[in-house]
Parts: structure tokens; C-alpha cells; sequence
């Protein structure tokens, strides 16, 4: 409340600087917490994806503020709600975790005491130190005539002295298919012209085409969470939604979800999925066997393998060449036809390899099945009957005994507790890391910077599981681009660094947007009948602190988190029509002024 004889102005700028400041100045907070009773702060800075970048191009850390969500967890001694922000919680759907935008009103109120904290000329509040504050953004409910989403302010600065603000207005409307609302280019640089008393303006462009869509195997479309964009930017922009020139700089940006049935791929990633089972009862100790697909088991079918071995043997005298070795088709290996020239059989299938394609195949159903197919094996080692031939460097149990089987005597093996699941694991991995090796050296061309890393078994076996998945995702994505963009040599090879490189450091992440930068001929082809997912100029004057800028965009989506088709009176109850010739739009402005202190 006031106190009597102070300013209460004065008391308020001061508290606004004090809190805005020391709000997340010793470390940035994981979440928005409580600015005031209706307002909460967070700061967006680092790596944190900025909820203004595509209006903005500052790089330093923001304010932002919002409507604050009033739960148990509020304050119990804050004042009561003022009216608005009752009415306003109460609209919000229960479900919604969001930001809540506030009123343009509060909005402006709050954006005029930033100014005011920061304007060193306002001596009559005492403040003893004017602090340089981050630039402050202000979700805005839209509850204005130019329905208002965001309002910015940001210092000018001149060493360590302020000398001005920085105001940003962005305004929404949409969506809507009626091409009269959007802008002309020629008024929109006069407008420009004439606002900031500019005689020369430059524009650049920005197109953003969803090409997964564009693409299909075999007419069905591959969707999913899995989304291709390009980026693309241009200098000089001749007309508005006009298409991106050649000479643009382009960048690929992929999300790709692994496990689409439709995939190349798929029976890969099933192979995958048997291996995960295996390392996660190892973990557990319980197994989540399948189904049994086949009326001859995987016991019946390891032991027509050992006789078909053995007969070799007895025949042919086989002496463990791999040049004289068969090469077996392995069923879980097959691929869709439209992939065999990218992703084929290696036909160097080793013993152990073999006996995994089989075993897998048929789908060892339970534990017992397991261990009856080891005993056979290893019997057949104990007594001569076969001499397999394995890869050099193999490191599974099974490899080693067929090695000591060699020399006339094996090691005695218990198959008991988790070792049967652990060899068929071993024998597993090995098969799908030298499956993977062959795709990225043989097939992307790669060097395979990374390969220890990747095929190391220095580590645990969860952990040689886990590198799996990352080589299976990195597939997957090379798949992709291979099939639906047609993707060369030349493209798959620093794609595949880039992916090598960021799975060196990083966990598996599905949801990571691998980017690379490409000329815009090589997918033009998948965009040039089809509209943007978004388009905008930026029309600027002036250089440095003096840059001015004006933006205008279309989106398909929403362009700001916190407004959404939902909000009533605000967008149209239009939904976006997947129809090209249909394609509705949000229109976004974004617009900026300056104001001197000094």
C-alpha cells in the first residue's frame, strides 16, 4: 500500500528496477516464478530457444513477463487477484500449461517503468545506480484494436551509459485464406520511409517449405513426429511471397522419429527393438519374450543349421575360409525393394551372425527355447562336428568358444541365470554394428571419424546398446534423405559428420533438429509448386544502434505460443486447410521505434 509523505511513483520505479534486476541475475531460473500478484518473470538466455527469435535478432539474454498462473502453490499472504486476472485464470482451460498473456493495458503500464528505471535523466526518483537491464518482452492478450501479442523495449547503449529505448510492437491477426489483407511491399518500405525519415531501405527474405510431406514412398505420406524443413534466406526481395532465387543460402532442417512402419528401413528397426528386449532383461532379469510366428521353432531351426554345418564340414573339409563360406540370406535382414540399392546385406555373414539372423527370425519364445538352442551349439563345438567361421575381433562369449573350439577344447559354460540372454545379446550387437559400419563407410562414403566410439566395447553392454540406437537413428536419417530427397554422395557425407558429431556428445535425442546447409537447387524441385509453411520480409534503415527494422510475415501456425486459434475474438474458428490452394495464414507485424535520452 502507500506509505504517507513518499512518492509512490518513485517507490514503485525503484522496486521494478531492484526486483527486475535481481530476479535470476546470480543464475537464469529453470521456470517463471512470481514478479508480482498478477505478473511472473523468467529470463531466456544461453541455449534456450527465444519465443520472439523470428521478430528479433538480439543474442543476449530477455526479460519476459506474463500473466502469473495463480495455484496452491501461490503465496498465501499476496493480495487478493485484481478483477481482470480472476476473470482471466478463469477462462483458461484447466488442462492448458502454456504462458498466459496479459492484458495490452498492464502491458504497457509495465513497459513504461522499464523506460522510466532506464532513462537517466528521471533524477526526481532517486535512483542511486540506473543498472543496464536486459531487454524486457511482454506476452499481450491481443485485447487491443491491432491486436497487440508482444510489446519489447531494449536499452541503446553507448559503452556503459543508456541513451535510449528500443520500443517493439508485434500485432497478429488470422488465419485467412483471402490474399487482399496481406501487405503490399511498396507500401510497406514508404510506411518504413516515412516512420523513421529513411531515404534507402534493404529488404531480406525468409521461406520456410515442409518437405516430408512433399515426398512420399510409394504415394503414402511419411508423417509422424518426423518433420524436413529448409530455410532458406535471400538479400533484395522483389514482391511479397515471392519464390526464394537459387543464389539463397539454404539450410536443411531434420527431425526424424525412428520406427515408422513405413520406413525402408522397418524391419531394421524391429531387429533393434529384439536387441533393446534382450539388454532390458538384462537389466531387470525379466524378459518380454514374443509370440512364436512360425510353427518350426528357433530350437528346430538352430539344429537344421548345425546339420547342414556339418555336413559341409564332412564333405568339403572346411577349413573357416570365409571365401568358401555360404552366404546365407537373413530373413530379418530383408528390405523393402525400394531401399535395397541403399541399405543391402553385407554378404559376409559370419557364423555367429547367421545363427542370430535365425534365432531372431523365427523369434525365440521363452527362456528354455534360449538355453536348448545354446546346448546344441555348444555341444556340436565340444564334439568337432562343426568348425564355424567368425569374424576376426569379435568379443562375444560365443566367438570365443568357437575360437577355443579350434584348438580341441572349450571352456565349460553354465547356461543358467542371465547368461544366455547376454550371449545372444553379444552375438546381437556385433551382427548390427558391422551391419551399420557397412552403410556409413561403404554407402555414405563416410571416413567414420567416430567408428571406436561408435563400435567401442571398452563399455558396458548398455551402454554399446545405447551407441546402437544413435547409429540407428543416424540411418534412419540418411535413409530418409537418400529416398524421399534423393540425397547423393556429396549431401550424405557431411550429414553423416554432423550427426557423428553431435551423438559423440550428446544422448540419443529424436527430437533434435540436425541441420545442414544446402543449395536451395538441390530440393527445389520438393517446394516450387507448393506455398510456404512461413514467408517475411524484413525491411531495415540505419546501422548498429541505429537500425530500425520492419517485419512481415505469414505462418501457417500460430506465430506466438501464447495466442492461439482457441482465443476467442482474436483468430477466426477457421482451421488451416491442408489444401494448397486453400493454405491459411496468420499475418504478423512487427514494428519498431526509437526514443534519445540523450
Amino acid at each position: 500500500g502507500r506509505q504517507r509523505g513518499k512518492n509512490p511513483l518513485r517507490t514503485l520505479t525503484r522496486s521494478f528496477s531492484f526486483r527486475i534486476y535481481e530476479e535470476g541475475r546470480e543464475s537464469i531460473p529453470e521456470r517463471p516464478y512470481l514478479f508480482e500478484t498478477d505478473v511472473e518473470i523468467c529470463l531466456i538466455g544461453g541455449s534456450c530457444k527465444s519465443p520472439i527469435e523470428r521478430f528479433w535478432n538480439g543474442n543476449n539474454m530477455i526479460y519476459i513477463l506474463q500473466k502469473a498462473r495463480h495455484s496452491e502453490e501461490s503465496d498465501p499472504m499476496e493480495e487478493s487477484k485484481p478483477d481482470d486476472a480472476i476473470y482471466a485464470s478463469e477462462l483458461l482451460p484447466k488442462e492448458s500449461s502454456g504462458p498466459v498473456a496479459l492484458s495490452v493495458r498492464r502491458a504497457k503500464q509495465l513497459i513504461s517503468l522499464y523506460t522510466m528505471v532506464q532513462n537517466p535523466n528521471m533524477s526526481h526518483l532517486k535512483i542511486s545506480e540506473v543498472v543496464v537491464l536486459p531487454p524486457l518482452w511482454i506476452r499481450c492478450d491481443g485485447s487491443d484494436p491491432e491486436r497487440t501479442c508482444w510489446l519489447g523495449a531494449e536499452p541503446l547503449k553507448a559503452g556503459n551509459k543508456i541513451t535510449g529505448i528500443n520500443f517493439y510492437t508485434v500485432t497478429c491477426d488470422g488465419p485467412t485464406a483471402d490474399k487482399t489483407c496481406f501487405a503490399n511491399l511498396e507500401e510497406l518500405k514508404m510506411a518504413h520511409k516515412m516512420k523513421h525519415h529513411s531515404s534507402i531501405v534493404m529488404t531480406k527474405g525468409f521461406a520456410q517449405y515442409e518437405l516430408i510431406r512433399a515426398a512420399a514412398i510409394e504415394d503414402t505420406i511419411v508423417e509422424s513426429e518426423s518433420n524436413i524443413y529448409v530455410d532458406i534466406t535471400w538479400n533484395t526481395v522483389d514482391k511479397i511471397l515471392e519464390m526464394p532465387p537459387l543464389i539463397s543460402a539454404a539450410t536443411l532442417n531434420i527431425t526424424l522419429e525412428s520406427g515408422d512402419p513405413r520406413s525402408p528401413v522397418y524391419q531394421l528397426y524391429r531387429e533393434l527393438q529384439f536387441l533393446l528386449a534382450l539388454a532390458e532383461g538384462l537389466k531387470t532379469g525379466v524378459t518380454e519374450w514374443p509370440e512364436p510366428l512360425e510353427s518350426e521353432s528357433a530350437v528346430e531351426l538352430v539344429q537344421e543349421f548345425l546339420t547342414d554345418l556339418k555336413k559341409k564340414l564332412d564333405g568339403y573339409c572346411m577349413s573357416g575360409n570365409s571365401g568358401e563360406t555360404e552366404k546365407i540370406k537373413c530373413d530379418t535382414a530383408a528390405v523393402d525393394s525400394s531401399i535395397k540399392s541403399i541399405f543391402s546385406e553385407r554378404g559376409d555373414l559370419d557364423f555367429a551372425e547367421q545363427l542370430w539372423c535365425k534365432m531372431r527370425s523365427k523369434c525365440v519364445s521363452s527362456y528354455q527355447e534360449l538355453i536348448e538352442c545354446f546346448t546344441l551349439i555348444i555341444k556340436s563345438l565340444e564334439r568337432g562336428e562343426i568348425q564355424p567361421w567368425i569374424h576376426q575381433g569379435s568379443s562375444s562369449l560365443l566367438s570365443k568358444l568357437i575360437q577355443q573350439s579350434y584348438h580341441g577344447k572349450i571352456d565349460v559354460v553354465s547356461l543358467s541365470g542371465i547368461t544366455p540372454i547376454q550371449m545372444l545379446l553379444e552375438i546381437g550387437l556385433d551382427k548390427m554394428k558391422k551391419d551399420y559400419v557397412s552403410f556409413f563407410i561403404v554407402k555414405s562414403g563416410s571416413c567414420f571419424l567416430f567408428q571406436d566410439y561408435f563400435i567401442s566395447t571398452s563399455v558396458d553392454l548398455p551402454e554399446q546398446v545405447h551407441r546402437v540406437q544413435k547409429l540407428h537413428h543416424m540411418l534412419e536419417i540418411m535413409v530418409s534423405c537418400t529416398v524421399l530427397l534423393q540425397f547423393k554422395h556429396e549431401n550424405l557425407f557431411p550429414l553423416t559428420q554432423i550427426c557423428m558429431k553431435y551423438y559423440k556428445e550428446n544422448p540419443l535425442n529424436e527430437k533434435h533438429v540436425f541441420q545442414l546447409p544446402i543449395r536451395p537447387a538441390l530440393v527445389k524441385k520438393f517446394y516450387q509448386n507448393d506455398h510456404p509453411e512461413i514467408w517475411k520480409v524484413d525491411i531495415s534503415s540505419g546501422h548498429g544502434q541505429k537500425e530500425v527494422k520492419t517485419t512481415w510475415q505469414v505462418s501457417t501456425n500460430p506465430p506466438v505460443e501464447h495466442m492461439t486459434s482457441n482465443n476467442t475474438g482474436l483468430f477466426s474458428d477457421s482451421t488451416v486447410n491442408g489444401s494448397s490452394e486453400e493454405r491459411m495464414y496468420f499475418i504478423t507485424m512487427a514494428k519498431c521505434s526509437q526514443v534519445h535520452f540523450t
